[in-house]
């Protein structure tokens, strides 16, 4: 174990990165999105074809209740091990990487990739564990994600991690270094979505990483800072990649229970491989996520629930209102999506209600998740969907 890093639930990983391949044909975008529009996908299976790629080591969401979800994970975990047997893969040892992602309007977005300590995460509401969840999870999405794990050799992450570090002192400081650190990767993203460049740190500046995180996790600042007292420290917050991530925790915590307790120690399951960022990164958006009614009469849910769609309450007040109402109309269907165009656009018709917010204020969420708690499933987005972590790196999980 590193001890720089011991106490801190972030350490560096043995990290895959893809090798002899077009890298803007293995680079996807996130598997939760554009689920209401299959073309994307479509697009991207064209383009990718039977080149080597993520796409063919990910199930998208919206073919979690497809008819042939069985073969696709069976067919998933069988690519990734003929991946490894090919040596499609070269491994950065005890690694963490510097990412720069310049997204569509320009604006570069910074993090660290390394691994977290899923001992150190609860998604389960009321969790005071050191890596927050900060939505509600839709627990019907976790076991598809188990069942591609389980069996998986290894994992490719989306989930983004954030860090409150409004004095920039973990991942900024980097940005003046790169030029003496190693480039390994540096290539345009498929569907416009912007462009990635990867750096490797340095022992000193992993060392220089873990310090500053120190002093992140120090009691007395974090209680100060929140208003909190004799409450555990919430150094991370989930911010991105939610429902992956809990399965990935779902998973862990079957898995050890058929562990000795020297297996569990650094059994590589016991982790999984994130982004850090900072939350007060400037390209870092947050963005509402709006809901999509349908099979409904828009004019009765409004009166019903005595609300005006175009100037909708506050989201942690709707939802549960929403929930109850749902639970007395089944005929009716409840979508999150991404955009507030694409949200009206497809409100338009007669049987759907489009329900829209304008913004998410992103500097209170680590306050109210350290006083109050996990918001509603499916709050806030980082960012719009072209601007999603996408798939690169990948870890040995077996």
């Amino acid at each position: 174990m590193d001890e720089r890093f011991q106490g801190l639930g972030f350490y560096p990983a043995d990290i895959l990165l893809p090798r002899d391949c077009d890298l803007t044909k293995w680079a996807v975008v996130a598997c939760d999105q554009y689920t209401s529009q299959p073309e994307y996908w479509q697009r991207v299976e064209f383009f990718v074809g039977n080149s080597p790629s993520a796409l063919h080591l990910i199930l998208p969401e919206s073919s979690l209740e497809g008819p042939s979800v069985e073969t696709d994970i069976l067919d998933i975990n069988n690519t990734m091990s003929r991946y490894l047997r090919e040596g499609r893969f070269r491994t950065l040892e005890h690694a963490m990487i510097y990412v720069e992602r310049t997204l569509e309007s320009g604006r570069v977005r910074r993090g660290v990739v390394g691994m977290v300590d899923l001992e150190q995460y609860d998604y389960e509401p009321g969790a005071d564990t050191l890596i927050r969840a900060t939505e509600g999870t839709v627990l019907s999405r976790i076991p598809p994600r188990v069942a591609v794990r389980k069996n998986a050799p290894i994992e490719l992450p989306h989930a983004m991690v954030l860090a409150d570090d409004p004095g920039r002192t973990v991942i900024e400081p980097l940005t003046a270094l790169r030029d003496r650190l190693e480039p390994v990767y540096d290539f345009e993203l498929m569907e416009h979505s912007g462009h990635l460049r990867g750096w490797l740190l340095g022992e000193a500046e992993q060392g220089a990483v873990a310090a500053a995180l120190r002093a992140l996790s120090d009691p007395a600042a974090f209680h100060a800072r929140y208003g909190t007292k004799d409450k555990p420290v919430m150094l991370y917050a989930m911010g991105d990649g939610n429902h992956s991530f809990a399965a990935a925790k779902a998973h862990w915590d079957t898995l050890k229970t058929s562990l000795t307790a020297d297996e569990r120690e650094w059994h590589p399951a016991r982790f999984g491989l994130v982004e850090l960022v900072n939350l007060y990164d400037s390209a870092l958006a947050f963005e509402p996520i709006h809901r999509l009614l349908m099979g409904v009469d828009p004019k009765a849910v409004q009166h019903d629930l005595d609300f005006d769609a175009e100037n909708p309450p506050e989201l942690q007040k709707l939802q549960p209102m929403l929930d109850e109402w749902l639970s007395q109309h089944p005929e009716a269907q409840l979508e999150y999506i991404h955009g507030e165009a694409d949200c009206r656009r497809l409100g338009q018709a007669s049987d759907r209600l489009a329900i829209a917010w304008k913004k998410f204020d992103k500097e209170k969420l680590f306050p109210d998740v350290a006083r109050h708690g996990v918001l509603c499933r499916k709050s806030f987005s980082v960012g719009s969907a072209p601007d999603k972590r996408f798939y690169l790196e990948c870890r040995k999980i077996r």
